[in-house]
Formats: structure tokens, C-alpha cells, sequence
């Protein structure tokens, strides 16, 4: 029997290489606020949430682009309530240049009713919003697999 009975994920935190890039990317595709941030010292940081949540937070201590070969995060995933919202997000997402693992809307598998958008922030790191219906008729760019594995 499990000792955190009532476990839920709390907050995400992501290495990442330009921080006010970053916040303004978070604050434009999730509608996130900046809660808290530090611009001081060799590490700058920042909290951004939404409806006094905590979501993620950002700290700028890292170069390169996310490394997808390495062990670590696959990909981080929001879930919306209604197709509409992922459609609407994947709009601004390409008004900002984002890259698409696939090109718009997809379900998580074959037959599949629910899916979404597959995309990565400006580090590379892997993203995912989806609905839990709506992504019918389309097809699934994987076979007998949950699509969010396979970008």
C-alpha cells in the first residue's frame, strides 16, 4: 500500500538556456503568469503559475538544446478541455515559429478520439497539449502505439 495516498504532480522544473526568452514563450502559449523570479547571482530563475497554481518553474543554467538521447524527460504534456483550446494554442504556437513534431492535430493512437498538438520550446524541450476527445477522424502517425512516445 502506497504511503502518498492522495499523490498528484506538483510543479515542473526545466533547465533552460535564455530565461526571458522562456518566460515569454510560457506566458504566451500556456497564458502563465510570473509568480516569483530571481535575476540575481549566476542562476536566474522564475515561477510561473496560473490561478494561484504553481505550474513550472525555469532556471537558466544550461547551454545547448535538450538532449532527446539521453536519459531524463521524454516530454512534458497539458491536457485542455475542448479541441478548440488546441487548436487555438497551435495557432499561436506557429505565429511564434514553434516546431511541430507533426503537422497539426493528431490522435494518441489509432481509432483514437483523444490527441493534440506535439511541439517543442525554443530548447528543444519536448511539448504536448492534448484533449481527452476530438481528434477524430484524423490518423494516427503511429501504428499500435501511443503517439506521444515517438517524438
Amino acid at each position: 500500500m502506497s504511503k502518498a495516498k492522495n499523490l498528484q504532480t506538483g510543479h515542473v522544473g526545466l533547465n533552460v538556456t535564455d530565461l526571458a526568452r522562456s518566460i515569454a514563450f510560457y506566458r504566451e502559449v500556456f497564458d502563465l503568469e510570473v509568480v516569483s523570479e530571481s535575476k540575481d547571482g549566476d542562476r536566474p530563475w522564475a515561477m510561473l503559475g496560473r490561478d494561484n497554481r504553481l505550474v513550472l518553474t525555469l532556471w537558466q543554467q544550461s547551454e545547448g538544446v535538450f538532449p532527446t538521447g539521453l536519459p531524463g524527460l521524454h516530454h512534458l504534456s497539458f491536457q485542455v478541455d475542448d479541441i478548440e483550446e488546441v487548436r487555438a494554442t497551435e495557432e499561436v504556437l506557429r505565429t511564434l515559429g514553434a516546431e511541430f513534431a507533426y503537422d497539426g492535430v493528431v490522435p494518441h493512437g489509432e481509432t483514437g478520439t483523444s490527441g493534440g498538438i506535439f511541439f517543442a520550446d525554443p530548447d528543444g524541450i519536448r511539448l504536448e497539449i492534448y484533449t481527452s476527445t476530438g481528434a477524430d477522424p484524423a490518423d494516427a502517425p503511429t501504428s499500435g502505439a501511443p503517439t506521444c512516445g515517438f517524438f
